[in-house]
């Protein structure tokens, strides 16, 4: 654990944040839940969520199966993320040092693999989808745009918490009126296209992707939400946060992905900023051109997100096999490292539609083992109770190499292998269901079936102990603390 004192945590002053992997105390949970639901609702209020809808029809399925599919792949995958933010009140971390009591002080890395990918990944997405789009619509330079919303990402996760929620409220204000009026020109008729287009079907493998890809859409916010309730009171009621978090996330995919859907059916859209840009400026001059640029800001904020919890999960990483004082300096260069991997990726790719398929996938596949071994854990087995301090001791109660969580975890993505569908490989079972990808409903259950089992042989009282020693330890480092 880090002394602070004199430190602050906030970045409204100017400041940058000062904490990173360490818990934040009690008297500094300046943080409040009613601003968890417009937080998420605008981190899915951009193009990445209306490209979502692009899914379905790009495989055949009809507009309205695929709004089916999307609302219903949302609702499943909100659920599990917004359980998660449950966490970050109670525990006072980020969500990634939490799982060290699943996975061990060093085993944590193999989930730590599984969410730097997912950061980076949607980071190169989200550089495709504005380049590619403000290039299609304005003709400015692709590489010139990449390099200038990387900067403006890599600002906001540097600076940190607070700015990111600052920034966040503001552009739900400023995007909220642009969107309702251009839905209100696809519901009545004054957004373009072919209302009489009947394009698709239903096919059970275009059905299953939209889902899955819905799914994943929020269950990769996941390994970081945490991250961002981290700062609430450690008496928030559970349900508070469960339900701010999963109205926020949930309400706006519900909104936009039908609207995805409308563009890629009655439109023939496959860029995201591009049918943005259009429908808009048909419903209202210069609306489209408007909105493009205000949701690449909050695809840009959503980036800036996504490097900060990349930071907290690196600094996790180095911290498990080399002690790390949280500090600015190492918060700065690991922000920055990671924005020259995915500014370099960004660059090497065009396709976004294809990207996002195959990246969403990927990342359900790697996080839906972590995802069940967590939550089962925090539920089912320790039900929330634990030794904060020995989260930061190598040698403490949760141990270097965790077998449990790393056994659930490999088990999960093991059995979901044969029922993996990628471009570059279908797994055995999946090819006999005809394509239908259900890999990440068997690797759910099979790692938190298999976590729970092996649980079964915790010490919990033994445990209850430890945590009692924890508490009266960051008691004291409070009282020291504040003098």
């Amino acid at each position: 654990m880090t002394d602070h004192s004199g430190d602050t945590a906030a970045t409204l002053g100017g400041t940058i944040e000062t904490r990173s992997i360490d818990y934040v105390p009690e008297d500094e949970r300046h943080g409040k839940v009613r601003d968890q639901g417009p937080f998420w609702f605008v981190g899915n209020f951009q193009p990445f969520t209306v490209a979502i809808g692009f899914v379905g029809p790009a495989l055949g399925l009809s507009l309205g199966w695929t709004v089916v599919a999307g609302i219903l792949g949302i609702f499943f995958g909100t659920l599990f993320m917004a359980f998660h933010a449950s966490q970050g009140p109670v525990l006072g971390l980020p969500q990634m040092v939490q799982s060290r009591a699943q996975f061990g002080y060093r085993g944590v890395v193999l989930a730590l693999i599984g969410t730097l990918f997912t950061y980076v990944g949607f980071n190169v997405v989200d550089v495709v989808i504005i380049k590619s789009g403000l290039h299609s619509i304005f003709g400015w330079n692709a590489a010139v745009i990449a390099v200038v919303i990387t900067a403006v990402a890599t600002l906001l996760a540097i600076y940190g918490h607070d700015l990111l929620h600052l920034s966040f409220r503001v552009l739900f204000w400023l995007s909220l009126p642009l969107w309702a009026i251009l839905t209100w020109g696809v519901v009545f008729g004054h957004a373009g296209g072919d209302a009489g287009a009947t394009t698709g079907g239903f096919t059970l493998l275009a059905f299953i992707a939209q889902f899955s890809v819905a799914a994943s859409y929020n269950i990769t916010y996941a390994p970081y939400v945490s991250d961002y309730s981290r700062y609430l009171p450690r008496n928030t009621r559970t349900s508070a946060i469960v339900s701010a978090v999963f109205l926020g996330a949930s309400a706006s995919p519900v909104w936009l992905i039908p609207v995805g859907a409308w563009m890629a059916t009655r439109l023939g859209a496959t860029d995201a900023l591009a049918g943005i840009h259009d429908a808009g400026n048909s419903v209202v001059p210069f609306l489209g051109s408007v909105l493009a640029l205000v949701a690449t800001l909050v695809l840009v904020a959503t980036m800036g997100l996504n490097a900060y919890s990349g930071m907290l999960t690196v600094i996790t990483g180095i911290d498990s096999f080399r002690k790390v004082t949280p500090s600015r300096r190492i918060r700065v260069v690991t922000v920055l490292a990671l924005a020259a991997v995915w500014l370099v990726l960004s660059l090497l790719f065009t396709d976004s539609t294809t990207v996002l398929n195959t990246t969403l996938l990927i990342m359900l596949y790697l996080l839906v083992p972590w995802t069940a071994v967590n939550l089962t854990d925090f539920f089912f087995v320790r039900r929330g109770h634990y030794a904060i301090t020995d989260l930061f001791t190598p040698d403490g109660l949760y141990g270097m190499w965790s077998w449990r969580g790393m056994t659930a975890f490999f088990a999960g993505i093991v059995a979901s292998v044969p029922f993996m569908v990628l471009p570059f490989y279908v797994g055995p079972i999946a090819a006999a269901l005809g394509d239908v990808d259900v890999a990440f409903a068997v690797g759910l259950a099979v790692s938190g079936i298999v976590y729970w089992f092996l649980s079964r042989s915790l010490d919990l009282d033994t445990e209850e102990r430890f945590i009692e020693d924890s508490e009266a330890a960051l008691a004291v480092e409070e009282t020291h603390a504040h003098g």
